[in-house]
């Protein structure tokens, strides 16, 4: 059995072909068309293709996206990919392939990938974070997901970022049209955002990382507020879902500082005498959500 999955990021798009063992004998990857839904739905179908081209015709396609598919139109909402809210993304793409696709949240696809023989293998209760364009999350319990009655749950990136300290106020504003969202704070381009706003410079994130562990005294003070910030926000999901695991994915998960600072720093905010919880980078490090779209089912 062959198992093609699709991971439709902000900044690229990954195909990957799985066989029966959970193997890869395919894998590329292109930037995604920016503010480009045709285009999109045509980089994702050339991506198809070309991989059956390579291993002939695969047994099952799913993708992961931003945002969801709203139970009641059947459209995207909620990506931060805008061009995406309100098109009938699966609905084209099985247009454009004459065939069914499985379709989930991009996080959803992390927590499964992880959940099913990652990080987090073996856990009752999971939460998979997407810290990548868009700040995401997922829920695994006892193996399943739980995409909850509104196709929302886990959707921490847009809760306001809690107990906000005096130089976080008054809140940025958020694309969604609130102010003072989770992503707004640890997204990915929020943090170079923020050294940029320090520094008088722009730097990638990578470049940020490299400059405070040099000892940059700027990069120091923005990966330090950055893991504050990330702390306090995941105590809030500690003291609502309580998980065994939380699994970070997205570009910002390969900062290797944030899995020993964050839980020293989440203990006054989590309402418990002790804190148990385990904070994990993914096993299958960039490659998880793509993973986890090949596990879907049409």
């Amino acid at each position: 059995m062959l198992r093609l999955g699709v991971d439709l990021g902000g900044t690229k798009i990954e195909v990957a072909v799985l066989d029966a063992a959970g193997q890869f004998v395919f894998r590329e990857r292109l930037p995604t068309p920016q503010g480009n839904y045709a285009g999109t739905v045509e980089a994702i179908a050339g991506l198809v293709h070309r991989a059956e081209t390579v291993v002939g015709a695969v047994d099952s396609i799913g993708i992961g996206t931003p945002g969801a598919i709203s139970p009641r139109s059947g459209l995207i909402k909620n990506a931060n990919s805008v061009v995406l809210n309100d098109k009938p993304l699966k609905q084209a793409i099985e247009a454009r392939l004459n065939r069914s696709v499985a379709m989930a949240n991009d996080a959803n696809c992390l927590a499964l990938s992880e959940a099913h023989d990652g990080a987090a293998a073996g856990a009752t209760s999971v939460f998979a974070v997407i810290l990548g364009t868009g700040v995401g999350g997922a829920l695994v319990f006892n193996g399943q997901l739980i995409g909850g009655h509104n196709a929302i749950a886990g959707e921490w990136g847009h809760n306001p970022l809690p107990w906000p300290m005096h130089d976080e106020l008054p809140a940025p504003p958020c694309w969604c049209g609130k102010f003072g969202c989770t992503e707004q704070w640890l997204s990915g381009p929020a943090f170079e955002r923020d050294y940029a706003q320090a520094a008088g410079r722009s730097l990638s994130g990578a470049g940020i990382i490299t400059q405070a562990q040099a000892g940059d005294a700027a990069a120091m003070a923005v990966l330090n507020r950055y893991t504050h910030r990330l702390a306090r926000a995941l105590a809030q999901v500690i003291n609502l879902f309580d998980p065994d695991v939380i699994v970070l994915g997205g570009g910002m998960s390969n900062v290797d500082a944030l899995y020993a600072d964050v839980p020293a720093l989440w203990p006054p905010f989590v309402f418990s005498d002790a804190i148990d919880t385990r904070l994990v980078a993914p096993k299958f490090g960039d490659s998880s959500g793509v993973r986890g779209a090949a596990f879907l089912r049409s």
